[in-house]
């Protein structure tokens, strides 16, 4: 799977402040990822991560 910094991904469900939207901040052998609606920061497995993702918006 193409991902790179910048990148927005739209995962399967949802955080609790109600989006679906993540903004790709750091990759690697796991990814830090920033929800859009409310700016709350994880990191994520790169399996998990690539196995959640819906869609991928280009920056």
């Amino acid at each position: 799977m193409d991902i790179q910094v910048g990148d927005i991904l739209k995962l399967k469900k949802q955080h609790p402040c109600g989006s679906r939207e993540w903004e790709v901040l750091r990759i690697g052998a796991d990814f830090r990822l920033k929800c859009v609606g409310c700016g709350h920061q994880i990191m994520i497995a790169r399996r998990q991560a690539e196995k959640s993702v819906k869609e991928i918006i280009r920056k």
